[in-house]
């Protein structure tokens, strides 16, 4: 389920308008004259494959309506929003901020093709690139632009990123002349000509996807003020950055430039619109955001959070000399019409209630899906059920679920086999983790986040979404050693020392492990940490003081199962999301790092054989109850690892 809810980034979000305040960068210049022209830009980021809607999001509604689970987003409604805005509006532009691709089963199965032909729809007047559309380097991105701008398409949509500079002769540079990206396009609305400029998160490309070492990337704040001042010499003095770059990097960028009038972006995932707060959202921040470039002129920046769920409509106006006099407009949340409470569908005055509520709201609204898109969608998705079914791996032994030693919970393993270590299926989990994210030293993830045993046989696409069914993404934390043992020592502590704590969040690691004593009390629980630093081939003793980056989950780094010490160094900055979804990441730790596939290989006709690491590399080495009884391997049975 996903699931909405305040927390300390509304404080963060104050923050940062605080800031903006403090800083001069609102209010900014002051309005001058008449509006000489008025340009509505309609904008989407980060949907990330996400064709079809959340169907258990949860916004929070006053009492005595309280938390209500709402259908929320899919591409169908992002076409029917998108065209009733067109329609409203004729002087505007549609605009897609880049990561289109990967993260759902659209992609897995059809690499991109499902995804252009949604975009086509809409027919966007640009879109920007974004890391992920490199995960299956240059040749993948090639055959996905090749499908977004195809003879089949209908549409032309220019794909911009200045910054990125493929050599010719490799898939986005085939030969002279026939580039399958530009740095910017030039649009004509209403007479007006109108400059898009395209820039990528550079060092984050680099270093998470799978470019070309060809292909270069370029400084963005360099690049973006060239590409600006060439523009501008062409007497184009309406000049909007699309950007793939986060939020406060996008604010930042601003103050540093000459020129630019508004920034379109993506990648941070930021939803905007401080009343999305009054519905248990996350606001990052104001929609749209005023700042001001090296001059002193308006600068408006916006973002419209992920996965299909939010269009945003930003009004631009400006003055005889090109300059934004005003900047204004509306997120829109893209809702079903179907309201559930608690596993039931609300009905009568309750149904009304919220009805009520959202024609009062301009930030909601119940969107129809357009029927051609939603058609087009059903095509794919009937192939995706298909692939469910699919053989990603065999497992050549049963791969039994645990969560603490001695607990019993495996349906297919006796007691015995896990009591010593615990799981074998969560071991693996967390090496697919560090598998997937080349900067990580350690991975941890809790064992409840694992659901189900995997038995000796056939692994299907399906058992990995039973395996891992949470809208989690892979998320890298900063973190110091004596932070990891504290995280270490809260989660065991959320089950040990309350009544209502959950043994899920007993955690598992791959990299880290150690000696746990739960008949101890809190802060002497464990012992003998170690840590194997990525690619070392020894374990040590895990040091206070050393920093490590940790990949978990994304539940875990929000503080979900009581790890309080990974939402503090998520709050304070110290949390990057990769955004690659934890079950893909499993499929491809299979297919890939087990199997030998390259990214972007069909899958495996061979599937690769799948078994328990060797006892060495799991988390718990050994395990001491609550009531002092150390629960030893047993040689009678199944051992509970491999090797």
């Amino acid at each position: 389920m996903v699931r909405f809810a305040l927390s300390a980034r509304l404080a963060v979000a104050i923050l940062v308008g605080l800031a903006l305040v403090v800083l001069g960068m609102s209010p900014v210049a002051a309005e001058t004259g008449t509006d000489a022209f008025r340009l509505t830009i309609l904008h989407i980021n980060d949907h990330h494959s996400h064709l079809e809607p959340t169907l258990d999001a949860r916004l929070e509604f006053a009492e005595p309506v309280g938390a209500v689970e709402v259908e929320l987003g899919g591409f169908a409604r992002v076409a029917t929003k998108i065209q009733e805005l067109r329609s409203r509006y004729p002087n505007s532009l549609a605009l897609h901020a880049g990561d289109a691709i990967t993260g759902t089963l659209y992609d897995t199965l059809f690499k991109g093709e499902a995804d252009a032909a949604a975009m086509n729809q809409v027919c966007f007047d640009a879109y920007a690139l974004g890391n992920h559309e490199f995960d299956d380097s240059d040749a993948g991105l090639a055959r996905f632009l090749r499908m977004l701008n195809g003879d089949q398409a209908g549409c032309r949509t220019p794909v911009l990123a200045a910054n990125v500079v493929p050599a010719l002769g490799t898939p986005l540079y085939p030969r002279a002349g026939e580039r399958l990206i530009q740095s910017e396009a030039v649009l004509t609305v209403a007479g007006q000509r109108i400059g898009i400029i395209g820039l990528d998160i550079s060092g984050k490309t680099r270093r998470s996807s799978r470019p070309l070492e060809s292909t270069v990337f370029l400084d963005e704040l360099t690049t973006a003020q060239q590409r600006i001042d060439a523009l501008t010499a062409q007497g184009i003095d309406k000049i909007i950055l699309l950007t793939h770059r986060q939020y406060l990097n996008d604010l930042d960028m601003a103050l540093r430039l000459r020129g630019v009038d508004a920034i379109i972006g993506g990648d941070s995932h930021s939803l905007l619109g401080e009343s999305f707060a009054r519905w248990g959202l996350n606001p990052s921040g104001p929609y749209p955001t005023e700042t001001h470039d090296l001059d002193g002129n308006r600068v408006c920046v916006v973002q419209a959070w992920q996965y299909a769920s939010v269009v945003g409509e930003l009004h631009l106006s400006f003055d005889a000399d090109g300059r934004v006099t005003r900047c204004e407009g509306t997120p829109h949340l893209l809702l079903g019409e179907r309201f559930e409470r608690d596993g039931r569908l609300l009905e009568g005055e309750a149904r009304q209630a919220v009805l009520d509520v959202i024609a009062a709201a301009p930030e909601l609204g119940i969107v129809t899906p357009d029927p051609a898109t939603q058609a087009l969608i059903a095509r794919y998705s009937e192939q995706v059920e298909r692939l469910k079914q699919t053989i990603v791996g065999v497992a050549v032994q049963d791969l039994c679920l645990e969560r603490v030693p001695g607990q019993g919970l495996s349906a297919i393993c006796d007691v015995r086999a896990t009591q010593a270590h615990g799981g074998d299926i969560q071991q693996l989990v967390t090496a697919a983790y560090l598998a997937r994210v080349p900067e990580a030293d350690v991975a941890i993830q809790n064992a409840g986040g694992a659901r189900i045993d995997i038995p000796a046989g056939p692994i299907s696409v399906s058992d990995v979404y039973s395996l891992l069914p949470f809208a989690n993404t892979l998320v890298e934390l900063r973190l110091t050693g004596a932070e990891i043992k504290g995280a270490l020592e809260e989660a065991v502590a959320g089950f040990m020392d309350h009544a209502d704590g959950s043994g899920g969040a007993y955690p598992v690691a791959a990299n880290l492990r150690w000696e746990l004593d739960l008949s101890r009390p809190r802060g002497q629980r464990f012992s003998r940490v170690e840590i194997r630093r990525r690619g070392a081939p020894d374990w040590r003793l895990l040091e206070d003081a050393e920093d490590v980056i940790v990949v978990t989950n994304s539940f875990l780094a929000g503080g979900g199962d009581g790890y309080a010490i990974f939402k503090r160094a998520s709050e304070e900055g110290r949390a990057t999301d990769t955004f690659i979804d934890y079950a893909q990441g499993f499929i491809d730790h299979l297919q890939q790092d087990l199997g030998g596939a390259a990214p972007g290989d069909p899958i495996l006709a061979t599937p690769p054989e799948v078994r328990a690491l060797p006892c060495a590399d799991y988390s718990t080495q050994r395990f001491v109850d609550g009531l002092g009884r150390p629960l030893q391997p047993d040689s009678a049975m199944q051992p509970g690892c491999g090797g």
